[in-house]
């Protein structure tokens, strides 16, 4: 789920950038998307929907309920736990009303060369609340609450045959950073994202 690089090869990069230029030209241009983020209004906000931060215990079982439907790793109550009492900051849901309808779930910590590097874990809308623009508004959300902590850049793994998470998380200046070989469980691969920050 995390940084497990076991199942990458040294071929598997997609993008083989092996000219400096070409690598800083590619860094930059998601660079200038990141910066962007901090100015856009949150698009769901049209919709009806409010981004809260995670408060308590209360709403776990709803955030584990719209997650463990949509993603196909089964995660267990300590995975979340391990993620939101350490980075409570960086979880967010997406409420109508009082219904919780979207949740997204990250963590914030030191990576190689001291810098902040922010890992999105887990994202999910109900299906009865998708095109209002909910998961692109939650990801927006945690990527500034991330910058604001100093973030330099941003990661995370989907499934190769996920393109509606893929074009998403494109749209908002991600790119293709690895391809890791039967990442997931059900024997998938999966691409890294990367979002440049600084």
């Amino acid at each position: 789920m995390d940084e497990s690089d076991a199942a990458v090869t040294n071929g598997n990069n997609v993008h083989d950038v092996g000219d400096d230029i070409q690598f800083d030209i590619l860094r930059d241009a998601t660079y200038e998307i990141s910066r962007k983020l901090e100015d856009i209004k949150l698009d769901c906000e049209e919709f009806g929907v409010e981004l809260v931060q995670y408060e308590s215990e209360a709403t776990l079982s709803r955030i584990i309920e719209l997650i463990t439907r949509d993603l196909s790793e089964p995660y267990s109550i300590y995975t979340y736990r391990y993620f939101i009492h350490n980075w409570p900051y960086l979880c967010f849901m997406a409420r109508v009303g009082e219904e919780i309808v979207g949740a997204i779930v990250c963590k914030l910590d030191i990576h190689k060369k001291g810098n902040y590097r922010g890992y999105i874990a887990m994202l999910a809308v109900d299906k009865q609340h998708r095109r209002k623009k909910i998961g692109s508004s939650l990801v927006q959300k945690a990527i500034n609450t991330m910058i604001q902590h100093n973030c330099e850049e941003v990661v995370l793994e989907t499934e190769i045959t996920n393109t509606a998470a893929l074009n998403l998380y494109q749209q908002l200046g991600f790119v293709r950073d690895k391809r890791l070989l039967k990442y997931y469980l059900n024997g998938v691969d999966a691409f890294r994202l990367k979002l440049w920050l600084r």
